[in-house]
């Protein structure tokens, strides 16, 4: 068979100065294109709403048209988004999905999937819950760190940001004040966390503030009067337009929100909680399994773990209990470095011997590079051991990996190369730069996915460790098998306070008799599933598929099986949810069996 660019060049060069003209369509064929061309509309004017919608997000992907808005969250704006959305689903079921060719209809099912699970969705209005200990309203200076100020343009954008920042912080009151009305409230523990976060952004002098970073040194050329009417029009907007908001935002949540909020940890506590929960955990798994159905599957997964972890205890020689060993492991100063200096230089250099390792386990590796900085120091000590920031769209922000530094005696080295591996390479950043490179997919696929794929594909990356040539010392492997047991924990905890009613001090229990996590880190992550159900029980229950898929793939094709190809296929279409995942490379199995 000849390959489509011979047949081109037969075409081209083999015909003189013949005119060649296309044989007119058939009406099948028009109506495919057409079919086409209205579903790929359809998703760039979605795409578009989003961005409006959003313009912070906006912002962190790149796009600086909407920089000088905030997001309207008043109730019309949401209620109008919500008739938006089921509007643009109308417009998909109108496409005829028989008619469009295999890729349109990838996207189809996954566009109908996402807005069909954001619609059932709003029933439980969890949009009157807008923060939480772990970010929001109160750390919005954080886009500080994501914009790119590179023309006076920019300095101007934020500034018009300031001014408008007292409409913004006035909605979110509404709507946490309706949230009150409802029931719709976060349990007290974790919203004791939050009046010091809001005490962090009300300074005596404005260029004290959060806000103020991007003027205290400028990286364009401007002349001194530039500078000083841009700090001036800074300076006299957050002393007169953000300061002020967050006194009374603080006083309204001091007075009137954290009383109201709920004494226990679950989200069974509000207006069809358990409901909810049921709703939560199909969105964030991908699969219909229910919430007792996934604590089950926790505590297996926390027992097949423990034979592993104690089998290291025995390596070591360590004579005493398990629990006396994690004891050991968390207060040992032998685990731990001395200064942040040396933990941030630790993750740095793990992570570059990560890199050069890639290619016997992938294909395609991504053009858009990634930094490792240290998590920003006013939200350290109410947030977990790192996280990841996917680059702007254009690839001139890099991704971020973040590491906490904060109390680095709970921040232990054996830790470091799952925790690097998780959220860097082959982890989140190689996993998402793919898929934000493949120019061909919508941008809702480009930008977006499944948790239960991006955080199962990262789990399931600190497993590809070993065939790395890491965990080299019984310790580091002890760090696998810890973060490991951490997110199959994370199963059992996550169930267990919003569906089981367990009590936060039963989950931070649980947590500290089966990993070597410090207390802060345990504290931190059990108030982390308070405050986000649902979305802690995506990791295991992903790694679990990807696991199940290799080992399926690895039977079927037996010595002709080659791990660079099934990473290049599990990874060529983004993040799916686990079903359609399921389907690629089974498509890909049978593919195999019927050409080699």
């Amino acid at each position: 068979m000849r390959s489509l660019v011979t047949v081109l060049l037969v075409l081209l060069c083999g015909h003189g100065n013949r005119t060649l003209v296309s044989p007119p369509a058939s009406a099948s064929e028009s109506l495919v294109d057409a079919n086409s061309a209205r579903l790929q509309t359809l998703f760039r004017s979605e795409w578009e709403r989003v961005l409006k919608e959003h313009p912070d997000y906006a912002s962190e992907l790149g796009d600086r048209r909407y920089n000088t808005r905030w997001p309207d969250v008043s109730l019309p704006a949401m209620q109008a988004a919500d008739r938006a959305s089921a509007e643009a689903l109308t417009e998909l079921r109108s496409i005829n999905f028989e008619s469009l060719n295999a890729l349109d209809r990838l996207n189809y099912r996954l566009f109908q999937r996402q807005y069909e699970t954001e619609i059932a969705e709003r029933k439980y209005r969890l949009y009157l819950m807008p923060l939480s200990q772990r970010g929001g309203i109160q750390d919005q200076n954080r886009l500080t760190d994501l914009l790119k100020f590179e023309t006076i343009r920019d300095y101007e954008d934020w500034i018009a940001r300031l001014n408008a920042f007292p409409a913004y912080l006035a909605q979110t009151m509404a709507l946490m004040g309706q949230g009150i009305r409802e029931g719709m409230l976060h349990p007290k523990v974790v919203m004791q966390r939050v009046p010091n976060q809001i005490r962090k952004q009300i300074v005596s002098q404005p260029q004290d503030s959060l806000y103020y970073k991007p003027f205290r040194s400028f990286v364009v050329e401007l002349t001194d009067a530039q500078k000083q009417r841009l700090r001036t029009q800074a300076a006299t907007a957050i002393q007169e337009r953000v300061i002020p908001s967050y006194r009374a935002f603080l006083e309204f949540f001091e007075q009137q929100y954290l009383p109201a909020s709920y004494d226990h940890a679950g989200c069974w506590q509000r207006p069809n909680g358990q409901e909810m929960y049921r709703h939560l955990a199909k969105r964030y798994t991908t699969t219909d399994l229910t919430p007792q159905q996934i604590h089950e599957i926790g505590l297996c997964e926390v027992a097949r773990i423990r034979k592993q972890m104690e089998v290291i205890q025995k390596q070591v020689a360590f004579e005493g209990s398990f629990r006396e060993f994690l004891t050991y492991l968390r207060t040992d100063r032998q685990f731990y470095y001395s200064t942040p200096d040396e933990l941030l230089a630790a993750y740095r250099e793990c992570c570059n011997r990560i890199d050069p390792q890639l290619p016997q386990l992938f294909i395609h590796l991504p053009q858009t590079g990634y930094q490792i900085v240290p998590v920003p120091t006013q939200m350290a000590a109410d947030t977990t051991t790192a996280y990841y920031q996917p680059p702007s769209y254009d690839g001139r922000r890099p991704g971020t990996y973040y590491v906490n530094l904060y109390r680095i005696e709970t921040r232990p080295k054996f830790e470091i190369e799952a925790l690097s591996l998780h959220e860097s390479v082959p982890g989140h950043h190689l996993q998402t730069a793919l898929a934000m490179e493949v120019k061909s997919m919508p941008n809702f696929r480009r930008y977006g996915g499944q948790t239960a794929f991006i955080e199962g594909w990262a789990l399931y990356s600190e497993k590809l460790g070993e065939e790395m040539g890491f965990y080299q010392d019984p310790y580091s492997r002890f760090g696998q098998l810890t973060y490991e047991m951490w997110r199959a924990v994370r199963l059992v905890v996550d169930t267990g306070m919003h569906s089981l009613k367990w009590s936060r001090q039963q989950a931070i229990d649980f947590f500290a008799a089966n990993t070597a996590k410090s207390l802060l880190d345990i504290e931190n992550e059990v108030d982390r599933y308070i405050a986000w159900p649902g979305q802690a029980l995506a990791y295991k229950i992903g790694e679990l598929r990807f696991t199940e898929l290799r080992k399926r793939s690895e039977a079927t094709l037996g010595d002709r099986f080659d791990v660079r190809e099934f990473h290049d296929i599990v990874l060529r279409n983004g993040a799916v949810p686990l079903d359609i995942l399921e389907e690629q490379v089974d498509a890909w199995l049978a593919e195999k069996a019927t050409t080699e």
